[in-house]
């Protein structure tokens, strides 16, 4: 799993822990390919492949994979229903949605299942690695101006319906905590939370744990479309 320890011999620390990853898509073509791009990575191990949605929660429980790339448009259980399946477990492993769209309403809703973000399928190889290991961190694989044109463009009718439900979930929050879900949704990493509002680190991590649990939420993606759908301005209004 990302994040172990590697073994330490003769007193030397290999600094690269691998991160396993399982593939998922109904095309054997495309797994084949994206298994091909991801072994020539040092760090990073496909540890099984999987057609459905259902095969995916499946071998996803055999093999404790870090990072599943998911196909959504799949045959009988598709990759939202498994995202959705996947996030809600303890120890879930990130999610990064594969997609041949960018503004997709399905993919929406994975990033709202808590999915880490969302890849096109010609992604080239190279940045394909690169947001793997950002999403076995724990880092959105997403910029917040994506999220806001991806909203957007699929938003449609719901906006005011969705924008009234998103304040009143951020209605939660304890001011200072308000604050800092503003700041992740502007993008902004915990440092710079910090920074901007003098105060300690350790306190910001605080204040974000606060926000998962209050609002039921599992990572900073999901943070930001909340409030991306409240439309607040810095100050919060």
């Amino acid at each position: 799993m990302a994040g172990r320890d590697a073994a330490t011999v003769a007193g030397v620390t290999d600094p690269a822990p691998t991160v396993d990853v399982l593939v998922v898509d109904d095309d054997p073509i495309v797994r084949f390919g994206l298994t091909m791009m991801l072994r020539g990575a040092p760090d990073l191990r496909v540890v099984a492949e999987a057609g459905d949605g259902a095969e995916a929660v499946e071998l996803a429980d055999r093999h404790a994979p870090d990072v599943v790339l998911m196909d959504i448009r799949m045959p009988g259980t598709d990759g939202l229903a498994a995202t959705e399946t996947l996030r809600r477990r303890p120890q879930a492993p990130q999610v990064v949605v594969l997609t041949t769209f960018d503004a997709d309403a399905h993919v929406l809703r994975a990033l709202r299942a808590g999915a880490a973000g969302f890849l096109l399928k010609d992604t080239p190889p190279d940045e394909l690695v690169v947001a793997i290991r950002h999403a076995a961190q724990g880092r959105p694989v997403l910029s917040p101006e994506v999220t806001r044109r991806l909203i957007d463009r699929v938003a449609g009718s719901e906006q005011d319906t969705r924008r009234d439900a998103a304040r009143r979930r951020l209605d939660l929050l304890a001011d200072r905590e308000r604050t800092v879900a503003i700041e992740i949704g502007a993008g902004r990493s915990n440092s710079e939370i910090a920074a901007r509002h003098h105060l300690g680190l350790a306190t910001v991590k605080t204040h974000v744990s606060a926000i998962f649990t209050k609002l039921d939420l599992n990572n900073r993606v999901q943070v930001a479309l909340l409030v991306h759908d409240a439309d607040l301005d810095p100050q919060g209004r």
